[in-house]
Parts: structure tokens; C-alpha cells; sequence
């Protein structure tokens, strides 16, 4: 396993992984898939001022995570929301994990002390969500301190979204 910063020519395979997630869950509120250009267009004005990192397994991208700014205003400089995609059929392997601690590491070097998950949440698990992203966050420090009803509507159906939150550093 791998860890590395992206790259622009990992574009395509990032879009992948993605694009299945837009498609058959509602983990991301995305109802349809972005143009290449635009998705290439996010990666590279994140990855120019928060960590935007890959996993790689035999010479494959499996996933990414990175870091985004949190609501955007300066005072809020010391928080960042954190956002991961794995391959589907590369879930359970420690993938996620080496991801986040990789990330984590990179924004405390940085000065960042509040880390911040926007989870969907199923009102009830169905076939396009289940609560596995909570509890991967949970596994990982992050505790639920928010939920919004009924907020994201796909599928034909509503879901909630939850918020999670992970000190990281010493507030002084």
C-alpha cells in the first residue's frame, strides 16, 4: 500500500471511483455525475491549499481523502471538513484508515485542530445508504454532534445528514 499526494492524471480513476458512488448510493448528494473537467477542476483548487491525498495498491488507485475548507470564513482557519472515497470493491482492507491517518498528520502539521465529517444518514437503512461511514468515523475518533432532518432528497427518498467532529490539537 501507498500513500501519495495526487496527482492531475489521477483525474480519471478518482472521477471512477466517484461516479459509482453518485450512482448507487446517496453517500454523496450528487445526483448526477460531474464533467471530467469540472472534477479536475475541484481536485486542483483543493489540492493547492489542503492535503488531497491517494492510496495506491498494486500500482491501482483504490481511493482518496482530502481536506476542504470548513464554511469558508477566516476565523474558522483552524477547522477543515475531511471527505473519503474508496473503491467499491476495495472497502475493508485498511485502505480508509492509513487514508485518514495520513491526512490527519498532514493538517496537524498544518495547524489545523478541528476536523469535520458531513455524513449521510438514512432515515432508515435501505439499499442506498447505511450508516457504515458513521461508524467508520466513530472507529476513528469522530463523534456525532449534529444531525440535519430530512435535508438530502434522492432516490425518491429523504435522507438526514450528520455532522461529526474530531479534535486533533491543543485550543490555546
Amino acid at each position: 500500500m501507498l500513500i501519495r499526494d495526487v496527482r492531475q492524471d489521477d483525474a480519471p480513476r478518482l472521477l471512477e471511483i466517484y461516479a459509482w458512488y453518485v450512482e448507487h448510493t446517496a453517500v454523496t448528494f450528487d445526483e448526477e455525475i460531474p464533467a471530467p473537467e469540472a472534477f479536475a477542476g475541484r481536485m486542483k483548487a483543493t489540492a493547492e491549499k489542503y492535503p488531497f491525498l491517494v492510496v495506491e495498491d498494486g500500482g491501482a488507485v483504490q481511493g482518496y481523502a482530502y481536506a476542504s475548507p470548513f464554511v469558508g470564513r477566516s476565523a474558522y482557519r483552524f477547522s477543515c471538513e475531511t471527505t473519503i472515497y474508496l473503491a467499491h470493491d476495495a472497502r475493508r482492507r485498511g485502505y480508509g484508515r492509513a487514508l485518514y491517518e495520513a491526512l490527519e498528520d498532514r493538517l496537524k502539521a498544518m495547524g489545523i485542530l478541528n476536523l469535520y465529517a458531513c455524513i449521510g444518514d438514512p432515515v432508515g437503512e435501505d439499499e442506498f445508504l447505511t450508516r457504515d461511514s458513521e461508524r467508520f468515523h466513530r472507529c476513528l475518533g469522530y463523534a456525532k454532534i449534529g444531525t440535519f432532518r430530512r435535508c438530502g432528497y434522492k432516490f425518491g427518498r429523504w435522507y438526514n445528514m450528520i455532522w461529526m467532529e474530531k479534535l486533533i490539537g491543543e485550543h490555546r
